[in-house]
């Protein structure tokens, strides 16, 4: 009986010990530093004490999980060799029959079970845990203490060093810490400063061409116009720069600044400004340091063929980390209305991206389009006529407004 109690103890303690082990390797290093805020001062203590130093931690959890399998072990050999001597006479066979049961039982119940469920919640489960943490971390200290002298002295032998551990996080502890919170926060107002976190770690991963002014919005002036036509067009549009081409949008030679206009220039040529080439394929990071090198603020983009695809300027990258930057020129907006909680009306111009954060929508995705309009034409595989409808999941789409080249207005409704 007493070997029993002794077992059951010494299979309690291997699992706290390899849970707690695992539970640390797979934590949030980030939210671990966090959660010392939410704590007591004792508890903030401990904390600090015994997960600051990684290979203390992990040192002090097999210490104690390999005391708890000598423990189990010798009980486990008390309690097996009566029994298994009454059906088996050779040390050896009693000796192969006590390890295979052994080996299995401690697999299950303190190597596998554990480190699964300490892998649910790893951060809650050491925060929970922080006091016999505590408790066994200087309780192992000598032993642990040796054990790192031992270790740091076999590896100085051989050439190498332990370097000094301390408690680090890195980018992909921040992007978990900042999916758990907006996961948690789906159904409430995600703090602004956790969203441009999140814009910022995804800022390397986006393509100029889900930011850039397409071909068709351009507003441009061919070379040969006289000046008067480029300030009319200033006038009418109050944009700051406008594009400059030769014989076709497909040929931009440049662009100009409405400053340039008060120098009463005698043609367009003589203010011209260079303009830089990029692909579609560059990524927003490259193109911010792009803009940072050449110290301007527009760009072509070009696809594949040498056409200009659209244009791409500073503040369609800046508005990737912190959106929609409006400004006084601002004054058209792309129709968005909510008619009630299941029917909605949109600009074909919205991003898909930007439907599913803001109304929580599942709108599939796809690197062939950016945008509502896009969708659509992907599926349909041709430009609809007014009044088309297409079901894309639970939703059914209606065009409500198009021209010849494109989608302008639909209606959207939730079918569920």
């Amino acid at each position: 009986m007493n070997s029993l109690i002794i077992i059951f103890i010494s299979i309690l303690f291997s699992a706290f010990f390899s849970g707690m082990e695992i539970a640390y390797i797979s934590s949030n290093k980030l939210k671990i530093e966090l959660d010392k805020n939410k704590l007591n001062s004792f508890s903030a203590f401990a904390f600090q004490r015994i997960l600051c130093s990684p290979s203390n931690f992990i040192s002090t959890m097999l210490v104690g999980n390999n005391i708890s399998l000598v423990i189990y072990g010798i009980s486990m050999a008390k309690l097996l060799e009566p029994k298994i001597e009454i059906y088996i006479q050779s040390s050896l066979l009693i000796l192969l029959f006590q390890t295979l049961i052994s080996t299995l039982v401690i697999l299950v119940t303190a190597e596998f079970f554990p480190k699964v469920f300490f892998r649910l919640n790893p951060n809650r489960l050491l925060r929970i845990s922080v006091i016999p943490l505590i408790f066994f971390h200087f309780l192992l200290l000598p032993i642990v203490t040796v054990v790192l002298f031992l270790s740091k002295s076999g590896l100085k032998m051989i050439g190498l060093s332990l370097v000094e551990d301390s408690l680090v996080f890195g980018k992909i502890d921040l992007e978990e810490y900042l999916k758990v919170n907006l996961n948690e926060n789906a159904k409430k107002n995600i703090d602004v400063e956790v969203q441009i976190l999140q814009n910022a770690l995804d800022f390397s991963n986006i393509k100029i061409r889900e930011s850039m002014l397409p071909r068709t919005d351009i507003i441009a002036v061919e070379v040969s116009k006289p000046i008067d036509d480029l300030v009319n067009i200033f006038i009418e549009t109050k944009l700051s720069k406008v594009l400059i081409y030769k014989e076709n949008i497909d040929n931009i030679i440049g662009y100009t600044h409405s400053n340039e206009i008060f120098k009463s220039p005698k043609n367009i040529i003589s203010i011209l400004i260079p303009i830089s080439y990029v692909p579609e394929s560059m990524m927003a990071n490259d193109m911010l340091t792009l803009f940072i090198k050449e110290r301007k603020g527009i760009a072509v983009v070009v696809d594949e063929f040498g056409g200009t695809s659209g244009i791409i300027t500073l503040e369609d990258v800046v508005e990737e980390i912190f959106g929609e930057i409006e400004d006084e020129h601002d004054n058209e907006k792309d129709l968005e209305i909510k008619l009630n909680d299941t029917s909605f009306r949109f600009s074909a111009r919205l991003e898909i991206d930007y439907l599913n954060n803001k109304y929580k929508f599942n709108l599939p995705k796809s690197e062939e389009y950016e945008t509502l309009g896009g969708l659509l034409i992907s599926k349909l595989e041709d430009i609809p006529v007014k009044n088309t409808e297409i079901k894309i999941g639970n939703f059914v789409i209606v065009v409500d407004e198009v021209s010849e080249t494109k989608i302008l207005s639909v209606s959207l409704i939730k079918t569920d």
